[in-house]
Formats: C-alpha cells, structure tokens, sequence
C-alpha cells in the first residue's frame, strides 16, 4: 500500500463509536501517523459542517460534507452542489403529510419546522440540538440548501419522495434519512477532491459502515467496510477491517504497514 496518498473517512460508525461517542486513543493515533506521513485525511459524512467533530492533536485536509454535496479544505470551497428549491418545497410538503418535520441544512446552518424523536435522536449523533427555528421560510426561500433530514422508515420513502424529481435518499441509520441531489452521493465528491488534488482513484482508501458509504468504497482503489457495517457495504468492499469498537482502522493499518 506504498501507493495510498489520501484515505477517506466516514464518522459515525466507523472514526467514531456510535455507543461511546468519541474516538479511541488507538484511532487518533492511527491519524496523528498517517498525517505524519503526508497522506491526505479527508472526512467524508453525511454530516453538515457544523456537525463536524474536532479531535485534539489532528487536523483534516479536507472535508466531504452533506453525503459530497458541499466539499471543502480550510482555504476555499471544492465542491458545491445544493438541491432544487422546488425539490424542497415537495420534500416538507410530502413529509407534512406522514406527520413528520423535516431540517433543511445550509453551509452555515441546520434548522427545523419541528421536532419529533426521530429526527431529536438523528441530531444527537453529531452533538446537534434541533433548531426551531422562525425564519425557516426565509432561509428555505433565499438560501442554498444542501441536505434534508427527516425521520422516517423506509415504509414511507415512497410517500416522501412523491414528485420530488432531482434529489434522492441516502440512509445510514433506520429510523431517520439523509435527502441530497439526485445527480450527488459521496462517489461524486470523492471524484471532486481527487481532481482537486490530482490523485488518481488507485491512489485513495477509503473506510466507511453504513449504506451511504457504498458509492464511497466504489470510487477508490481500495474499499474497506468496517465489521459493523452493513452487510450491502459489505458486499461491495475491497477487504474488511475489525469493528469501530474495537479500534478496526488502527488494527487494520497496522496490519497492511500504512502506519
């Protein structure tokens, strides 16, 4: 693996354990190595940019946020791509009929037309509250809006999806759902910071657990699911590593010399 030049990191389930919350001395020493070795870091979530964790001692390179709709490093944007107002509009609408709220995200904020469980619980994975906020029309009318978070099953994604035409569903958890533009995904801003950085695809690793992180694992030379991963990840993963629990990243970059 002498070739790997940038990794790519989901949060949630793979950096970070869902139960404890927090990243394992083990992990944040694979990072502090890895950087040390002049390999790209970059975070690649479904998370919005406030949403993004800090960790002592190590700082990311660049940051694929919004499931790849908004990609950044700390001098200037790489990558924006919003969703269609109208699309939306026919989202809240369509979730207003199910009876759930629904979170609009832009670069700078994350509010809400309500708050249920679901969506109370989805917010907490990132340390986030749900914002209530009054002027919801006005930023859903006048601001560039890069994901939508909703509670649901996937019973419902029929219903909440009805007449929406250029955005789609991205989930990683069963309770709640990422919406994004259809023509977006992960794939599409790993294919974006390659470019930025002029790497080829054989260049790049990537570890990731959940659903969302399928077109991730596709778009590098090497994909690695997490054992706690869904088992769809996991069927299209270039190798496995152990679980986040039990520090997998740092087992498995020992294991192949990367650190």
């Amino acid at each position: 693996m002498d070739n790997i030049k940038i990794i790519f990191f989901d949060i949630d389930g793979t950096l970070i354990d869902m139960n404890r919350k927090c990243i394992s001395e083990n992990t944040l020493k694979t990072l502090i190595r890895l950087k040390q070795k002049k390999i790209i870091l970059c975070i690649a979530t479904g998370r919005s940019p406030l949403g993004l964790p800090h960790f002592d001692e190590i700082e990311f390179d660049a940051f694929l946020t919004f499931n790849g709709s908004y990609c950044f490093n700390k001098r200037e944007s790489i990558f924006s791509n919003p969703i269609l107002t109208t699309d939306v509009k026919q989202i809240i609408k369509n979730a207003s009929s199910i009876n759930r709220p629904v979170s609009i995200a832009t670069k700078e904020r994350l509010i809400s037309n309500g708050k249920d469980n679901d969506l109370v619980q989805y917010h907490s994975f990132a340390n986030l509250e749900v914002n209530i906020a009054d002027d919801f029309e006005y930023v859903l009318n006048n601001q560039e809006i890069y994901q939508v978070l909703v509670g649901c099953c996937k019973k419902d994604y029929s219903e909440l999806m009805k007449n929406v035409s250029h955005a789609k569903i991205t989930a990683w958890w069963d309770r709640a759902v990422d919406i994004i533009p259809a023509n977006g995904g992960k794939g599409v801003g790993i294919n974006k910071i390659l470019e930025y950085y002029h790497l080829d695809k054989s260049e790049a690793l990537a570890f990731g657990d959940g659903n969302n992180d399928i077109e991730m694992l596709q778009s590098v030379g090497l994909g690695v699911a997490m054992e706690n991963a869904s088992d769809d990840l996991k069927a299209i993963a270039d190798d496995t590593c152990g679980h986040v629990a039990e520090e997998g990243i740092y087992h498995y970059c020992i294991r192949h010399k990367l650190i």
